[in-house]
C-alpha cells in the first residue's frame, strides 16, 4: 500500500515511515495539513496516518478535508493528547482508527494489517455482489466431449499459476463462467474478480474505465477515479471480448502485462498493479492481427496459454444434460411442476444449430417452463425457429430417405453417448468415419470437436 504520513514532528514521521516500509509498504511524508492536501490531490493513497495536533492546524479539520479529496481513504489518527473524547470525535468525523502516542512499530504494523484485511473484505463483497447480479443455475463444468475435457484440463492446470490465459470460443459458450472458476482455483481467489466488457465502451471511456483518471482530466472528470485495474489489484482482471478493444488502448494493456505498470488518464505518474489477466474473445485474433485491428505483440503476450470452448452444437452429449439442469432450475424458481421434455422437443434441440449457445439454451428453456401447460415441455412451448427445425416424422418405416434416417439416428446416438468413441462403437463405425459424417451432416461448428 501507499501510505501518507502527516505529522509536524520530523522524528515521528521518520519512525512511522520506517515501520510502514518494514511492513512492505511505501511511505510519503507531509509536515502539515496544507502539504498533505496538496500531496493527496496529486496522487492517491491507500492509507494515512494523521496527527491530531499539527502546529497551528487542527488535525480533525484536516481529516475532513482529506476525506473530501479521497472519501474512501482509511485515516488513522495519533496524538500525545489521547483521551476518549478525542477518539470518539475522530471516529465520528470518519477516522478509520486511533493510536495514542507514544506508539510502537508493532502498533503501526497491526493497524496496517487491519486496513489490508478491510480492503480484501471490500473487494470480496464487490465480487460477490457481481456474482449475485448474474444469478444463474449452478455452474456445470463437467463434460463428456473430448474437446471440452481438454479445454477444462488446460484451464484448471493453468489456474494454479499466475500465467495469462486466453479463452476462445463463440459467444454464449460460458467463457466468463470458466474465467470465474479459474479465479476461484487460483492463488488470487480471496481477492477481487473484476470484469471489463470491452465492446460496451467508447475509446475515451474505455481508457478511463480500465486505468482510472484524475480530477480535471476531461470535462466530466469531477473527481479522481481509480479504475478497474486498481480494483483488481491482487486479484483477477477479466477482459471480456478483448478482440473488440480499441486499437489505441492496446499498447497500454501490453505495458500492464509486461511491466505491471499503467497510468491514469491525465496523470504522468506510473502506477503498479499486481493483477492476473484472463482474456476472452469470439473473434479469430490471428485474423484480426492480419487485418490490422489487433496488435501482434499484444496477441502473442495474451496467447501464453489459450484454450477453446466449442459451440453447443458440437456438444450433443452435453446438450441434454444442460437442458435438464436448466429445466429443474427454472421449474423450481417459478414454482411449476415441469418434469420432462417430450421426445419431439429433444429431437428439436439436437437438430437446432444453437447460434447463441448456452445463453440461448437457457433463455429457450426459461421461456418453455413459463409457457408449459402440463408436466412435459412440448414443441408448442418452443420458439418457432426451434419447432420448425424438428421433424418428429423421421422414423423407421416412414416415407423418408435413408440419408435422413441415418442423420437422425447419428444425432440420437451422439446425444446419449458419453463420448465420440462410445457413439462410434454403438454405430459400428470408427471415430474418424463418425467425424466425417458429423461434418457432412453439419453437426460440426467452426472449432470442430
Amino acid at each position: 500500500m501507499r501510505v501518507l504520513i502527516v505529522d509536524d514532528e520530523p522524528g515521528i514521521r521518520k519512525t512511522t515511515r520506517i515501520a510502514v516500509e518494514t511492513a512492505g509498504h511505501s511511505g510519503t511524508e507531509a509536515p502539515n495539513g496544507l502539504r498533505a492536501l496538496k500531496t493527496l490531490e496529486e496522487e492517491a493513497f491507500d492509507a494515512c496516518f494523521l496527527d491530531v495536533k499539527l502546529g497551528s492546524d487542527d488535525g480533525l479539520d484536516v481529516l475532513q478535508k482529506l476525506l473530501k479529496v479521497q472519501p474512501s481513504l482509511p485515516i488513522v489518527m495519533f496524538t500525545a493528547y489521547a483521551n476518549i473524547a478525542t477518539a470518539v470525535e475522530a471516529m465520528r468525523r470518519g477516522a478509520f482508527d486511533f493510536i495514542p502516542k507514544p506508539f510502537t512499530p508493532d502498533q503501526i504494523r497491526a493497524v496496517l494489517a487491519k486496513i489490508e484485511k478491510n480492503r480484501a473484505l471490500e473487494s470480496r463483497v464487490r465480487s460477490l455482489e457481481s456474482q449475485l447480479a448474474d444469478a444463474s443455475p449452478a455452474v456445470d463444468l463437467d463434460s463428456t466431449e473430448p474437446a471440452v475435457q481438454r479445454a477444462l484440463q488446460i484451464a484448471f492446470k493453468a489456474a494454479e499459476t499466475p500465467a495469462t490465459l486466453l479463452i476462445l470460443g463463440p459467444s454464449g459458450t460460458g467463457k466468463s463462467v470458466l474465467a470465474r472458476e479459474i479465479h476461484k482455483r487460483s492463488a488470487q481467489r480471496d481477492a477481487a474478480f473484476v470484469t471489463v466488457n470491452c465492446p460496451s465502451l467508447s475509446r475515451e471511456l474505455f481508457e478511463s474505465e480500465l486505468f482510472g483518471h484524475v480530477k480535471g482530466a476531461f470535462t466530466s472528470a469531477v473527481a479522481d477515479t481509480m479504475g478497474k485495474v486498481a480494483a483488481a489489484d491482487g486479484g483477477t482482471l477479466f477482459l471480456d471480448e478483448i478482440g473488440e478493444m480499441p486499437l489505441e488502448i492496446q499498447p497500454k494493456l501490453l505495458r500492464l502485462l509486461q511491466e505491471r505498470e499503467y497510468e491514469r488518464v491525465g496523470e504522468a505518474k506510473a502506477r503498479r498493479a499486481n493483477v492476473r489477466v484472463i482474456a476472452a474473445t469470439n473473434r479469430n485474433l490471428a485474423d484480426e492481427v492480419k487485418a490490422g485491428r489487433f496488435r501482434e505483440d499484444l496477441f502473442y503476450r495474451l496467447n501464453v496459454i489459450s484454450l477453446t470452448l466449442p459451440g453447443l452444437r458440437d456438444r450433443p452429449s452435453d446438450l441434454t444434460r444442460f437442458a435438464e439442469s436448466y429445466r429443474k432450475f427454472f421449474a423450481a424458481r417459478i414454482g411449476k411442476k415441469v418434469a420432462s421434455f417430450s421426445p419431439a422437443v429433444m429431437t428439436a434441440f439436437l437438430n437446432y444449430g444453437w447460434p447463441g449457445n448456452l445463453r440461448e439454451l437457457r433463455n429457450v428453456i426459461e421461456r418453455a417452463v413459463i409457457l408449459a401447460m402440463g408436466e412435459s415441455i412440448e414443441l408448442a412451448d418452443l420458439p418457432d425457429e426451434l419447432g420448425a427445425r424438428s421433424d418428429p416424422a423421421i422414423a423407421v418405416g416412414a416415407r423418408v430417405t435413408i440419408e435422413a434416417l441415418e442423420a437422425e439416428h447419428i444425432k440420437r446416438v451422439l446425444a446419449f453417448s458419453r463420448n465420440l468413441d462410445e457413439a462410434a462403437k454403438t454405430l459400428g463405425i470408427d471415430p474418424a468415419t463418425l467425424y466425417r459424417k458429423r461434418q457432412k451432416l453439419g453437426l460440426l461448428g467452426g472449432t470442430g470437436a
